[in-house]
Parts: structure tokens; sequence; C-alpha cells
């Protein structure tokens, strides 16, 4: 009789930290909680599966049927996310992992559990512990994130809609729930060169110029929706603006205020690529090419006034020199007294030259030199 008592009762034995889930025919009873427990079992029908509440998730097959029943009430956490529902976990006061939609319970006897339910349906997510959370074990599976550089904003569209234009810095999005593209910005200024443009000038001669312009985006959902490639529409305009800036002027008018050409061409370039949310801070003329018979003809030109200047200023001196003299013979001849000092001015000068040579002319001369002497 002994042996057949023992044959039909069952003793499962829970220890402190652990929890019994008690099932009869497949049906769930209950919870088992700590110490030894009998059940008479002739026909085999009872089942407890005994599992440790130090390993706060509890995963079961038939997890909806036991947190449905009530029994896990004030002992665990239950979360039935929907479609549209995202939980972040912590344990212990550190963030612990994801969970996407689903049914969840976490025993919260030994160990505390704290959850937070997101809607998903706001495809940006953003926690003031975001740089912990992205960084944790599976958050790739339910988190897109993106950096932003510094300089730099991100463009976000989702299905195609722009959303917002967000700051540098890291982001995160949920998967799933939307097509979402960030498209990244740089907002430092640029320097775009725009090279080897062949012009004709108002008077027919060809130039080659090579122009650079400095600029910076304005507007990011601007310059992304606007044009295709807006530094390439920004070159577009730059070179039809240098065309129209250059194509008005004679070649010496040109050359003489190259200033003026590139204020007005900044000017034009401002006003067409505005649209484009661009901010053109300069543009200037770099280089200018002339052709090879042009250079030549031009330097020929430049030596000519350059001589012609030179030969006017040798002129220009003569002529001073000569006004002096003439002056200076006016002054001599109405004062004898000043033309004698003049005349032993020049002696003095002969005689210390330590050589006299004298040239004997006509008698008047030859007497007036002997007198002097």
């Amino acid at each position: 009789m002994n042996v057949i008592n023992l044959l039909i009762l069952k003793t499962i034995k829970i220890r402190s930290y652990e929890m019994g889930l008690y099932f009869r025919d497949g049906e769930f009873k209950g919870l088992l909680g700590a110490g030894r427990h009998w059940f008479f079992d002739p026909l085999r029908k009872v089942k407890v599966e005994v599992v440790s509440q130090r390993a706060p998730w509890l995963a079961h097959e038939k997890l909806d049927v036991i947190a449905k029943s009530g029994a896990l009430k004030d002992r665990a956490v239950v979360l039935d996310l929907k479609d549209y529902e995202r939980a972040l976990v912590w344990v212990d006061g550190r963030f612990s992992h994801i969970l996407p939609p689903g049914l969840y319970a976490y025993w919260t006897t030994f160990r505390e559990v704290a959850t937070e339910v997101i809607d998903a349906r706001k495809v940006r997510f953003e926690h003031k512990d975001l740089q912990v959370i992205v960084r944790s074990a599976f958050a790739d599976r339910v988190l897109d994130t993106f950096a932003v550089e510094q300089g730099h904003v991100g463009v976000l569209f989702e299905d195609g809609r722009y959303v917002e234009t967000l700051p540098p810095g890291k982001c995160a999005f949920w998967k799933n729930m939307a097509k979402v593209t960030l498209v990244p910005v740089d907002l430092r200024e640029t320097m775009l060169d725009i090279g080897g443009q062949e012009i004709m000038t108002a008077d027919k001669v060809t130039l080659r110029l090579n122009a650079v312009a400095t600029y910076r985006v304005a507007d990011a959902h601007k310059a992304l929706s606007a044009a295709d490639d807006a530094r390439q529409a920004l070159y577009r305009e730059a070179q039809l603006a240098l065309r129209a800036v250059v194509g008005v002027r004679e070649l010496d008018q040109f050359l003489a205020d190259k200033d003026a050409v590139a204020g007005e061409l900044a000017r034009i370039v401002r006003q067409r690529v505005a649209a484009l949310g661009l901010e053109v801070l300069s543009v200037g003329i770099r280089d200018v090419i002339l052709p090879g018979d042009m250079k030549d003809l031009m330097n020929k030109v430049t030596e000519a006034k350059k001589a012609a200047e030179a030969n006017l200023i040798v002129r220009r001196e003569e002529t001073a020199a000569m006004r002096s003299q003439a002056n200076t013979a006016k002054v001599l001849e109405g004062n004898p007294t000043l033309m004698r000092l003049r005349e032993l001015e020049v002696l003095e000068k002969v005689a210390t030259s330590g050589k006299l040579n004298v040239v004997l002319g006509e008698k008047g001369l030859a007497e007036r030199v002997v007198n002097l002497l």
C-alpha cells in the first residue's frame, strides 16, 4: 500500500528564488511558491515547471494563458505590445534591451524591472538615454541609427515626404514603420571653380576665363528639392552670367575694370541661385587668358606706350633745363656784378682741376681771357 501511495503521489520542491507553473491535464492552474508541494496524480496529468525568478524574463509557450489567468498580478510586469508599439526595459536601474511587438512577462520579486512603452508611429525615436539605448544589444534589430556630422544637417524624408531638418548629432528611427531617408547636407563654406570659359567680347576678341565662386547652403531642404544637383546648377548659372557680363564689354573696358565685372557677376549669380537654397558669398575672375596673336599685339602696344611715355619724359626734362638756362641768362645779362661772380666761379673750377687748356680765338676773346687771368 505504501508503494502504491508513492506511485500516485508526486512531490515538487520549490526554492525561495523559484516559482512553479502548475498545469493539470495541459491546463494552467496557477503558480506555486517556495516550499514542498504534494500532488495526487494517479493518471500522471500533473506537470509543474519550476522557473527561476533571478532571470527576470519569463519565456513560455503558454505565456498568453498564464497572463490571462491573472496569476502574475503583483508578481510580474506583463507587456502586450501592439504592432505599432515598442518597449524599453531596464533591469536593476540599467538599460537592458528593446522589445518588438509581442507578449512579454518579467518577474519583479528579486529584480527591479522598469519598462517604458513607446508609440513607434512617430518614426523618429527620441529619448534622454538615446546614446545608451542605441548601443545596447540587439538595438539594431529594431532601430536604424544615423549620425549627422558637425557642420552638416540631415534632411529627413519619410515615405518620400519631407519631415524636418535635423541638427548635428546621432538620431534613430524605428524599423518597418516607414521608409526613412536621411540626406546629409554640408553647410560649410565651399569654393567652386568655374574653369575654361571661352567668351567673345563686344569687339570680337575671344578670351579664356577662369572664375571662382564661394558659396554655402542656406536652406538644405530647398537645395535638395529645387534641383537634382544644386552645385552643378550654380556652376551652370555662373557660366551664363559670366558670358552675359563679359560679352557686352570691349576688351579694353573689361581689362580696365575687372572689379566692376566681378561685382556685377556676383549680383546676377546671387539672384539666380537664391531659389536653389544657396547663398553666394563672392564671385571673382581668377585668370584672363588672351589668344597668342592678341597677346603679342598687346605687348607691342604696351611697349609703344611705354616708349612714348619715356620720350615724353625726356623731352619734358630737356625743356625744363633749357627754360632754366634761359632764365639764368636773363638774370646775368641785367646784372654785371653777378656776371663777374659767375665768371670767377668758373675760373675757380678750372684752376682746381689741375689742368688748364686755353684756346685762343679772335683777338678780343684772347685779351678778355688774359685780363681775367
